[in-house]
């Protein structure tokens, strides 16, 4: 708790100063737009916070929006498949993913890592095969469809935040609420204890990798129907960096066994308003990345540094 309101302190910082800097920063426009991009990142954030928590990761979150991001309208569009069927092919094919991954990482006990890092060049490869390098978008049909993200709730909050928030409600309360959210945690933090406790931590992690190849690639839907644009050679490249800095920036730790999802939402807005600040502040946008990693890198430190403090006091407690 304390963890997440230090990031919340932390992002209205970050939004005050900016917004005083530049008070274009505060204008209704750029806080809309802001707010729909913390929706569509914040999705694929906390599905990565799921994996992370189990000690695990996943670097084929942006190719997996890729490859949904362009299997939808090719579906809808050129195959003509209704749209039902069609969000029931992607939603199948993000399941077998994220199924293949857990299989790989708990029955032939390879590195989540390795097993990510191909699925990023595989499903990349997948999305250009199928679509021939041939941008895919749903044109001037599907307009319904399309409005859909495009509402906003009282003419100011966006559909993708609205989503957001609806997810982050439901992993809430799975993750404090719920049994198994309580046993994803304990395998986080000591896999061998939660299995000699009973926990069967193959089936855990397995139901990590799918939850988060879901909400990707449930994303990857959401970001094609807002661009209406999907270039399969780049579309989606480096969501899974925007994914696993919200979801560490939130409090979500490396080592697993941590992470809350109102951190993981805070954390994704905090990037979200770092990389506007970049522009308002008229820094050089070469520097966007540059500025998002020395942000992320001077977190992950501040954290680690707490943590020792907290294991000495602890440690002198104990000796006295």
């Amino acid at each position: 708790m304390k963890k997440t309101l230090g990031i919340f302190l932390l992002l209205t910082a970050i939004f005050l100063i900016t917004g005083i800097i530049e008070p274009r920063f505060m204008q209704s426009g750029n806080m809309i737009n802001m707010a729909r991009w913390t929706g569509l990142y914040g999705i694929l954030a906390i599905g990565a916070c799921f994996v992370i928590i189990t000690g695990g990761i996943d670097l084929s979150i942006g190719s997996l929006v890729g490859l949904t991001g362009a299997l939808f309208p090719l579906l809808l569009v050129r195959e003509g498949v209704p749209i039902v069927i069609g969000f029931v092919l992607v939603f199948t094919c993000a399941v077998t993913i994220g199924l293949i991954h857990g299989l790989l990482i708990t029955k032939l006990k390879l590195q989540p890592f390795i097993v990510t890092l191909c699925g990023l060049f595989i499903y990349r490869g997948i999305a250009r095969y199928i679509t021939g390098e041939i941008n895919q978008g749903f044109g001037n049909g599907f307009g319904g469809l399309r409005l859909l993200v495009k509402y906003r709730l009282f003419d100011k909050i966006p559909m993708p935040f609205i989503i957001l928030i609806g997810f982050g409600i439901v992993a809430a309360i799975f993750l404090n609420k719920t049994i198994y959210g309580r046993y994803l945690l304990a395998l986080g933090r000591n896999r061998d204890a939660a299995r000699f406790s009973g926990v069967n931590t193959d089936s855990m992690i397995i139901g990590a990798y799918i939850i988060c190849s879901v909400l990707a690639g449930f994303g990857g839907m959401l970001f094609a129907l807002d661009q209406n644009s999907v270039q399969p050679s780049t579309f989606g490249n480096f969501y899974e960096l925007y994914a696993i800095a919200g979801a560490v920036l939130g409090g979500c730790s490396l080592r697993g066994g941590e992470g809350t999802i109102s951190g993981v939402i805070f954390g994704t807005a905090m990037v979200e308003v770092i990389k506007n600040s970049v522009f308002f502040l008229n820094v050089p946008t070469e520097s966007e990345f540059t500025v998002i990693g020395f942000v992320i890198l001077i977190g992950v430190t501040f954290d680690e540094l707490i943590k020792r403090m907290a294991i000495g006091q602890k440690t002198r407690i104990v000796d006295t």
